[in-house]
């Protein structure tokens, strides 16, 4: 009997024993499971961080290019006015109002070249600005545009303010959706000049040029109601001009 007893309890450590490994197999089978999960948590996260940076990416490339766009009046104007203070800019409800004193080609037009750089530079930024609302140009320009611009155009053609690449740089700038106001008002008009020499008694003769202009957005020409050119008010070379806009 004692034989049978030591063989029952014999038996029940060894079945003890085979159960051991299994326990050991759950526990090492559980933290293998666990591992997984983590690993496949992790790789999502990553994932998802990527994801969330090729996003945000995007979203800064696409705000920096909304940001190019929305600075190029601001970048035009500093190429505008970094040696000279040339331009001014006001931003009403309306409208952009633009002052401006365009660059002197000079005698013996010696700033010619200086001025043909200056005029697109000018153009980019008033395009610019009409993109966002009606743009209203004042100031010398320092071109008679036309002929019936000034008293002399015969022997003015090689004098600064009359050069064809100065004409032309006024005609490139109506074509990008401008208009001269004082034209639209009086096409024909002669003998309006903004300007005359202090030599030669120009002014009392009215030997003059027509310098200083409204230039306006094409969508301002239904708004306009008059253009006035004070010759009449002395003190200075040039004489102010009015501009009656219904807005």
């Amino acid at each position: 009997m004692s034989d049978k007893k030591g063989s029952k309890k014999s038996s029940k450590k060894a079945a003890l024993n085979r159960e051991e490994p299994k326990e050991q197999y759950d526990e090492v089978s559980e933290d293998t499971q666990a591992h997984k999960s983590k690993q496949q948590t992790s790789t999502k996260e990553s994932e998802i961080t990527e994801k969330k940076k090729v996003s945000k990416r995007k979203q800064t490339e696409d705000a920096d290019k909304v940001a190019k766009s929305s600075k190029t009046a601001k970048l035009e104007d500093i190429k505008l006015n970094k040696t000279e203070r040339r331009v001014i800019t006001a931003e009403y409800e309306k409208y952009f109002l633009v002052t401006t004193y365009v660059p002197n080609a000079g005698r013996g037009l010696v700033t010619l070249p200086k001025r043909m750089k200056w005029d697109p530079i000018l153009q980019n930024y008033l395009k610019d600005l009409d993109t966002k609302k009606p743009v209203i140009l004042c100031g010398d320009l320092n071109v008679a545009h036309e002929e019936i611009d000034l008293a002399n155009p015969k022997t003015n053609t090689k004098s600064a303010g009359f050069t064809q690449e100065e004409r032309d740089g006024m005609t490139s700038l109506l074509k990008q959706g401008f208009v001269d106001s004082f034209r639209l008002m009086y096409p024909d008009k002669t003998g309006a000049y903004t300007f005359w020499s202090y030599m030669g008694n120009a002014r009392a003769r009215n030997t003059g040029w027509r310098l200083d202009y409204f230039i306006l957005s094409e969508k301002l020409k239904e708004n306009l109601c008059d253009i006035i050119i004070r010759s009449d008010v002395y003190g200075s070379d040039h004489c102010p001009v009015t501009l009656l806009l219904n807005v």
